[in-house]
């Protein structure tokens, strides 16, 4: 039996390779920390505990790079450049800031600027969403806070590399996709770092591929909204991306009625009426671009939309506790 198995490793030896990592268990190696604003969960599969670290090590500097890139935080950032030079000039910016703007413009447009990466001019004083916040302003001065929001006045040079936003004033910001585009960018890092399975989970803006260790999908848990400890539901996935939007994390309550943090760039008021918009498609920058617009937009009109793209569905809760959903959903 000795000789067989020294003839066999002579032959072969890459069958003995091929044996050991069979033998090894695999395990989910996770570690979670404060990046962007947020807490991010990084979690890998893997049989070696020190190389499953390595990988982390190197998503999460990815992440950590273009925090610096789009923080508005930060006066020396190409997004506060941009800002800073609204209504002077243009401002040349590396090609991932020129093409990620250029793909959130695409997603204005495709939501009716719904979606709109120019809120940051928005009268902050109006919108403090804590304790102290009594009333609500009156329409009017509503609407005169988001009068530079208009991703129309964003103007890209495609040859210089350069975008201009047309108005004194106005500011770009990332919030809304930013998360979901590190996320993604995580992800990539991590597959041509040879990791078959893992999520990257961006305060609940996630994409996951591979299978767990036991090769079956990921479970992944959408909150309640009105108990954001406990879980709603569950959505077993592979190759997928995850994000909701919700206003259980940051409201007002005025003379018994919740609002959201999520303001309506049209009317600067409040989003009513959803609890939470959970968006499901391929891609996590797409998913957390998609989830406030379908808030926005309202049950109707928002499922609509999503109903006509492709590989992308939405699960909606209203204030009712009804639940919406766009086409082939399956919850369990």
């Amino acid at each position: 039996m000795n000789r067989l198995k020294t003839l066999l490793q002579r032959l072969n030896p890459l069958l003995m390779i091929i044996t050991e990592k069979l033998n090894n268990k695999l395990t989910v190696h996770q570690r979670a920390l404060r990046l962007m604003g947020n807490r991010f969960e990084l979690s890998v599969v893997g049989d070696d505990a020190d190389v499953a670290e390595a990988h982390i090590d190197s998503a999460i500097a990815e992440i950590s790079r273009i925090e610096k890139l789009l923080t508005t935080f930060s006066d020396d950032s190409q997004t506060n450049q941009i800002n800073q030079n609204a209504g002077i000039q243009p401002v040349k910016v590396d090609r991932e800031v020129f093409d990620l703007v250029a793909r959130s413009l695409r997603i204005s447009r495709i939501t009716q600027g719904s979606f709109d990466i120019t809120y940051g001019s928005i009268d902050k004083s109006l919108w403090n969403f804590d304790v102290n916040m009594k009333q609500l302003p009156d329409a009017g001065t509503a609407r005169k806070s988001v009068r530079l929001i208009n991703y129309r006045n964003v103007e890209l040079d495609p040859v210089n590399s350069t975008i201009f936003l047309r108005e004194k004033g106005m500011r770009i910001g990332f919030g809304g996709i930013g998360k979901g585009y590190a996320a993604e960018r995580a992800k990539l890092i991590l597959k041509q770092r040879g990791v078959e399975s893992g999520i990257v989970n961006a305060s609940g803006d996630l994409t996951a591929w591979g299978l767990q260790p036991d090769g079956k999908k990921w479970t992944i848990g959408i909150v309640n909204p009105d108990l954001k400890q406990e879980v709603f539901s569950y959505l077993s996935v592979t190759d997928m991306a995850i994000a909701t939007s919700g206003n259980y994390e940051k409201f007002v309550m005025i003379d018994g009625k919740k609002y959201s943090h999520t303001i309506n760039p049209r009317t600067g008021l409040p989003v009513t009426g959803i609890k939470s918009v959970t968006i499901i498609t391929t891609n996590a920058e797409v998913a957390d671009a998609m989830a406030t617009p379908v808030m926005i937009m309202g049950i109707k009109v928002g499922l609509d939309l999503i109903n006509q793209m492709k590989n992308i569905e939405a699960i909606i809760i209203d204030d009712n506790n009804r639940l919406y959903t766009s086409n082939k959903i399956n919850l369990k």
